[in-house]
């Protein structure tokens, strides 16, 4: 009763009320949320942080920047928002300015990546079918899903692909560029809501063991130093039961392609894939070939029980 006290607590404000509407939207850094509200940044990062005490925001470290967003698990949240009037004129003038600051951030990051030379697409460079790839990567997952984890996500095209088939949808990747054009992205098309990015390392997730229901890696295994270990991680935070789904080159012999794209392995092939995912207390359930310039192929593999591991 205490923990839900001091959160009706935290709520009952105007101003802590308007943070909790726009991060619901999608995350936002301090700067951002004082161009939109108005108010100096001692006074916003106040309130931020007793939101965030209260547990009705999650603070997420990026470079020199914080983000801050509603986590998935404030369902009081959304309760109190959904009893807010969508025609309350402060709301609207703050969601007003919101879609603003994300268009200018989109321009922002796509002139960076033009400047820097990273509006590169590996699919398109290797030329092989990202739609074909796609396809099979929905055909191999469940209809429906709570929570997902895209690990290495890039530009959040894989979220946005599958956004419609989870309630909510984690994008994890290295890269601050790629995550600003990720975040671009979800909310040109609307899904910021539902489909979230931060930053992360794959070998050391900042997540809760079995947190989500599926976990996927498209094109990231083969840039991996050690991919035993970048499975092992992501099987931790996959609830037993859950979908671990792999899209990556096959085995090949293109030696040119590693020394032009700097990948770390000449794709894979089932048995070392399988080796590593049994080690990691996953099972390969099944594989689809997608034809093209170079083998790509999709493995899905589930994660055992915790009996099912004891008694093998």
């Amino acid at each position: 009763m205490d923990t839900l006290l001091s959160q009706l607590r935290a709520t009952a404000e105007p101003t802590r009320l308007r943070l909790l509407a726009l991060c619901a939207r999608g995350a936002f850094c301090v700067t951002e949320l004082c161009a939109v509200l108005g108010q100096s940044q001692p006074r916003l990062s106040r309130h931020l942080k007793l939101l965030t005490e209260a547990g009705l925001l999650e603070r997420l470290p990026e470079g020199s920047n914080v983000y801050f967003q509603v986590p998935a698990q404030a369902e009081l949240v959304r309760v109190i928002l959904a009893r807010l009037p969508e025609e309350e004129p402060v709301l609207q003038a703050d969601r007003r300015q919101a879609a603003r600051i994300a268009a200018e951030r989109a321009r922002a990051a796509s002139d960076a990546f033009q400047r820097e030379g990273m509006d590169w697409d590996e699919l398109r460079a290797l030329d092989l079918d990202a739609a074909a790839i796609e396809a099979a990567l929905l055909d191999a997952l469940p209809d429906r899903i709570e929570a997902l984890l895209d690990i290495g996500t890039g530009t959040g095209r894989l979220l946005e692909v599958l956004a419609p088939r989870t309630r909510r949808a984690l994008g994890v990747d290295a890269s601050r560029e790629m995550l600003a054009l990720a975040r671009a992205r979800l909310s040109e098309r609307g899904l910021a809501e539902s489909c979230t990015v931060r930053q992360a390392d794959m070998y050391r997730l900042p997540l809760a063991d079995r947190s989500f229901d599926a976990v996927t890696l498209q094109m990231v295994l083969h840039y991996a130093e050690d991919p035993a270990a970048a499975l092992a991680e992501a099987a931790r935070v996959l609830r037993p039961g859950g979908t671990l789904l792999l899209a990556d080159l096959a085995s090949h012999g293109a030696a040119e392609v590693l020394a032009r794209f700097a990948h770390r392995w000449p794709g894979f092939d089932d048995s070392e894939l399988a080796g590593w995912l049994g080690q990691a207390g996953c099972a390969l359930a099944a594989r689809a070939d997608i034809p093209g310039r170079l083998p790509v192929r999709v493995w899905r593999a589930e994660k055992l029980p915790a009996d099912a591991l004891t008694h093998a």
